[in-house]
Formats: C-alpha cells, sequence, structure tokens
C-alpha cells in the first residue's frame, strides 16, 4: 500500500503509516531541515525540498491509475492556530487547497488531512466546510473528528482535528468510523521519561543507564542502542531560581507576585505534571518545564512525549529540531488511524 505525504515535515503522520505496513513513496516539504531528518530516518528516502506549487499537475499524473492507495498531510497549521492572532487572510491558509490539488490529480483510494483545533471554528467553520465540500465534489466520503493524543496512547494532551475521505467508487457508502479506532491507557510524562538518562551538554549521545520501567518505555527503545538529541539548555541562574518555584505540575499563578506580573512570564509559563499526560508539546519550548528538574525538556524528551521512538534523530539546529517535533503528528496517533484504513482496503 504505497503513499504519499506532503507537507510531511520531520515524517511522523508518515512513520506511523509505515509502521502498520504502508509504504511511502515521496514526502513533500520546502523546509530543508524537515526533509533532511525525514531521510535520516526512512528506509524510503523519498524526502524531496520543494515547494508544493512547483509540482505541475502534469507531474503529479504519473502517480494516476491506482499506484498511490493513499495521500496524507498536514497543511502548515499557522493561519489556522488558536494559539495567537487568528488571521484568516494568512495564505498559509490556501494550502489546504494545494493538497486538494494532488488528491484531483491523483485519485487516492483515501485521504487524511491533520490540522489543529482551531481550523474547525474559523470564520464560523467556513474553513471546515470548505474542505468538506471540496473533496466530496471530487467523490470522496468525508468525515472529521477532533482526537486527543492521549487517549491512544501518547503522553500528551494534544487536541488535532482529523479529516479522512474514502473513494465513492471504491469504498461505496462507507465513511472512515473514528470510533473503530482504538483507546488506550494514559501515559503520563513520567511514565514517559523517566527511564531517560541525566541530560547533559554533549552532543555525542549518551547510553542507557537503567532498564525501561513500562511498556512504553520499552516501546521507545525498540532497535536504539544511543539516546542523541538529549542536549540540555543552558539556562542562568536566575531562570533556574525561577523555574524552582513551580512545583510539579504547576505554573505561572504558582510564582510570587513580582514574576507573574512580569510580562515575560504568561500561561504557558508551567511545568509538567509527572502523573498525568503532558500538555501539548508546540513549537515552542522556552516555557514549559521537566516535571522535576529546573529546566526545559530536551529535543529527546519532547520527541518522547510525542511517541516517536529513540531511533529516530532529529536534525538541523537545536532550536529547528524543537520545531519540528511541535509541528509533527505522533506516530502512535497515525499508527491508529492507518491501522484502521489498512483493515477497511483489506475487506475491499
Amino acid at each position: 500500500m504505497k503513499i504519499i505525504d506532503i507537507f510531511s515535515g520531520a515524517g511522523g503522520l508518515s512513520l506511523g503509516f509505515e509502521s502498520e505496513g504502508f509504504e511511502t513513496i515521496l514526502a513533500i516539504d520546502k523546509w530543508v531541515d524537515a526533509i533532511e531528518t525525514f531521510n535520516n530516518n526512512h528506509e524510503n528516502k523519498v524526502g524531496t525540498t520543494i515547494d508544493i506549487h512547483d509540482f505541475s499537475n502534469s507531474y503529479l499524473e504519473k502517480y494516476k491509475n491506482g499506484n498511490i492507495d493513499g495521500i496524507i498531510g498536514g497543511p502548515p497549521c499557522q493561519g489556522f492556530s488558536l494559539v495567537g492572532t487568528r488571521n484568516t487572510n494568512d495564505p498559509r491558509n490556501s494550502l489546504y487547497i494545494e493538497y486538494v490539488r494532488f488528491v484531483s490529480v491523483i485519485k487516492p483510494k483515501f485521504f487524511v488531512l491533520e490540522n489543529v483545533s482551531g481550523l474547525l471554528s474559523l470564520e464560523k467553520g467556513k474553513f471546515k466546510e470548505d474542505i468538506i465540500k471540496r473533496f466530496e465534489e471530487l467523490g470522496y466520503n468525508v468525515d472529521f473528528k477532533l482526537l486527543t493524543a492521549s487517549d491512544y496512547g501518547v503522553p500528551q494532551s494534544r487536541k488535532r482535528v482529523f479529516f479522512v475521505g474514502l473513494r465513492k467508487d471504491i469504498f461505496k457508502d462507507n465513511y472512515f468510523n473514528f470510533d473503530n479506532l482504538k483507546f488506550e491507557e494514559m501515559v503520563s510524562t513520567s511514565k514517559a521519561l523517566s527511564d531517560l538518562p541525566q541530560a547533559t551538554t554533549l552532543k555525542n549521545g549518551l547510553e542507557y543507564t537503567k532498564p525501561p520501567e513500562n511498556e512504553y518505555q520499552k516501546y521507545m527503545r525498540e532497535n536504539s542502542g544511543i539516546i542523541l538529541n538529549h542536549e540540555i539548555t543552558k539556562h542562568t541562574q536566575k531562570t533556574i531560581d525561577i523555574i524552582s518555584l513551580v512545583p510539579d505540575g504547576g505554573g505561572i499563578k504558582d510564582l510570587p507576585e513580582e514574576y507573574y506580573k512580569i510580562r515575560n512570564y504568561n500561561n504557558a509559563f508551567k511545568r509538567m505534571n509527572s502523573e498525568t499526560p503532558s500538555s501539548t508539546i508546540d513549537c515552542g519550548h522556552r516555557n514549559y518545564f521537566h516535571y522535576s528538574e529546573n529546566r526545559v525538556p530536551t529535543v529527546r524528551e519532547s520527541a518522547r512525549i510525542q511517541s516517536f521512538p529513540d531511533w529516530y534523530v532529529f536534525k538541523g539546529s537545536k532550536t529547528s529540531q524543537y520545531t519540528q517535533v511541535g509541528n509533527a503528528v505522533p506516530p502512535l496517533l497515525a499508527q491508529k488511524i492507518a491501522k484502521e484504513i489498512k483493515n477497511m482496503i483489506q475487506k475491499l
């Protein structure tokens, strides 16, 4: 079963699909670091750095006629996001039309489009309705649902909307049934991270110093002999002292008044709760702290929270790595969707 991943980023969505036997034959993103990460970690090094507008319809024609089972991807979400100011004129909001173009030319059996929850309410649902209408006009049965990653074994309360379309001439009257996705036991931040060795300033990797303590940690460590991307961020002593005032699971309101009235300390300033899934790991990383250490999480810890296995190494600068992790679809969540789609295809 062959897929194309557009707006692939570092490859979390396709990693989840590949774990269910799908083969990625093309991954597209114009961000060089993300594609370097993709090609470093995927057996098929098919990532290409190109602007999606540069793919002509005539070029896409070669993927027609049943060669592609699915198109997956998440158009850049900055214009849709509830974080910060939403702008309906943001040119990134129209990138989903390029996604539609790919589907219209290639005509895959299915598509999966992922985005932030803000898309559902933007312009009173205008974008959501437009997405559904465009794909229905192409001959797809489309359903969508807002999913919480922690319901599916990801140690993070990340909420994202998924649209899944199935070609009517193949799947008849069937729609993708989100209710068939298997719920998993909640994984807390401490269950996700407690086996990792002490983070250091070293860039050349670390060895595990103790055995895995639970099934999630075993899964993270499969096929991994050394831990990379586990380099700490250096904080000033003043910053460390301020972080130390925030208890496990606490936030800005736990600081003395002279701190939380300062403009730089906003409601995003908080510490992980060791007993619950993490808050959403996003593109920033400066105001969210380890549950027991007075520092921000390392890239590896953030990747664990996103359910990337330890063998999955992120390339580029450390800032770039954090952004790649924050932008990604959690592979474990993607795997759940891929498994249900695979089951539906096998029943054809």
